[in-house]
């Protein structure tokens, strides 16, 4: 007799189980740290600028030397995946990441401290789209959609709690704290993903020749579209500077789409925006991000301009969202079995684009604010993460990682090209810039339904 109650025929499943939980837990980790980086170090940035003996302009390089990096590393996680396979990739990029953080709290100067934020921002690049891959390929299509209220939390809370944990580590400890804290959960989550985690990788080993044509126009157009975006938003649309960067950016992302579609083995594959589920999610998710990064940049600036309130009061305005985002990644699996994802996709966008008009146009007071943050976070929690998980039904665990990379550059560059329009617009009035944000929501509720597939349509029929 044995000694566990367990049969036998059970183990492998629970042995499973605990694998695909040692996935999830590790991912979670990873992207908590990754999000709270994208975040944390702006309130710290007066500090690193008084510490280093530099100006505060000099120390804005931290920031956007990161940006830039995760622009220029994503597109080649696809390959390495292929490579590789994705959880590989994915604990080497969290390996790297968790280096780079810890180097960067210890630097010594400016440069230093940019060098090692390249470095970080490389790890950061590679770690969102290989760290999807792996969590697909480890959950079957039916279970993605009940993962939602766990991808929520790295998605949503750890960007919102960034600044603020960024600002009482500047103040009380040391801006070097906002990297070092990153170093013992990366450490725990590579041991715990050397130890634990099993995910099958089909494909892997059949990666091809590496496309470094791809590699050179990718990562320079991209890197020059973050970088004009970027500093179109921060100083202005003026800049000869930002101009050359964004028309540069512009030709050599269009050059390489045809690059792309004639290389044997390209590094950016579009092949999978000929599945129409993928193109539908890929474009409504890309419009929805430009939407919401573009209020989220506006209107902090537009409740401290208008109130003379504090960065922080502002922000403690807009944290509602993050906990909408949270309710709706809870809620998101039985809200579609009920209602079908088409149908929450298009009301979802629908809604955030109303409330974003409310915001335009209306004069409400703080609690009112805060209530109407919350609903934006719920309402697009639903339809980002709904058209999000069907646009991969369709694709094969063969093909995940060039699918998700490429889903994932889509989305990183939509945010920046609504952050980057909508601080244009604000030229004109914050009123027009929020309309503006909310212009690009109605933009991915046409993408949304305009692009369903026909059999989706006849299933809701």
């Amino acid at each position: 007799m044995s000694g566990s109650s367990t049969p036998a025929r059970d183990r492998p499943a629970e042995a499973g189980r605990a694998a695909r939980g040692a996935v999830l837990t590790v991912y979670v980790t990873a992207m908590c740290m990754n999000g709270l980086d994208a975040t944390i170090v702006n309130p710290a940035l007066f500090s690193i600028a008084a510490d280093l003996g530099v100006g505060p302009a000099a120390a804005n390089l931290v920031e956007g030397s990161f940006l830039a990096s995760l622009a220029v590393s994503m597109p080649v996680a696809g390959w390495l995946c292929d490579r590789y396979g994705a959880a590989r990739v994915f604990l080497a990029a969290l390996a790297l990441f968790t280096a780079a953080s810890a180097l960067c709290g210890l630097a010594w100067n400016l440069d230093s401290l940019v060098g090692f934020r390249v470095l970080q921002g490389v790890g950061g690049g590679v770690l969102t789209p290989a760290g999807m891959t792996m969590l697909f390929t480890a959950y079957a299509p039916e279970e993605r959609m009940r993962l939602s209220r766990y991808i929520v939390v790295p998605t949503a809370l750890a960007p919102a709690l960034g600044p603020v944990l960024g600002g009482l580590l500047a103040d009380h400890l040391s801006w070097r704290w906002a990297f070092h804290l990153n170093v013992p959960f990366g450490v725990a989550a590579v041991l715990l993903g050397l130890a634990a985690v099993r995910v099958p990788s089909p494909g892997a080993g059949a990666a091809g020749r590496f496309d470094l044509r791809g590699l050179l126009l990718a990562a320079s157009g991209f890197g020059l579209l973050m970088y004009g975006l970027g500093e179109a938003a921060a100083g202005g649309w003026a800049s000869p500077w930002v101009i050359a960067a964004l028309a540069a950016g512009a030709v050599l992302t269009a050059l390489l789409v045809p690059a792309e579609r004639t290389a044997a083995s390209p590094l950016l594959d579009l092949r999978p925006l000929a599945d129409r589920g993928f193109l539908r999610g890929a474009a409504a998710a890309s419009l929805a991000a430009a939407g919401l990064m573009g209020m989220l940049f506006v209107f902090p600036l537009m409740y401290q301009d208008a109130l003379g309130a504090s960065a922080s009061e502002a922000g403690l305005v807009v944290f509602p969202e993050a906990l909408g985002l949270m309710a709706a990644g809870f809620a998101v699996d039985r809200v579609c079995a009920r209602w079908g994802e088409r149908r929450v996709t298009a009301l979802g966008l629908l809604g955030g684009a109303a409330l974003f008009t409310v915001l335009a146009l209306a004069a409400p007071g703080p609690w009112a604010l805060r209530a109407i943050m919350f609903s934006v976070g719920l309402v697009l929690g639903h339809a980002v993460t709904a058209v999000q998980i069907s646009a991969f039904d369709g694709v094969g665990p063969e093909v995940m990682g060039r699918a998700m990379t490429l889903f994932q550059s889509l989305r990183m560059l939509g945010g920046a090209l609504g952050v980057g329009v909508c601080a244009l617009a604000v030229a004109a009035g914050y009123p027009a810039a929020l309309l503006v944000s909310a212009a690009f929501l109605a933009a991915a509720f046409l993408a949304a339904v305009l692009l369903t597939p026909a059999a989706v349509v006849a299933r809701a029929g």
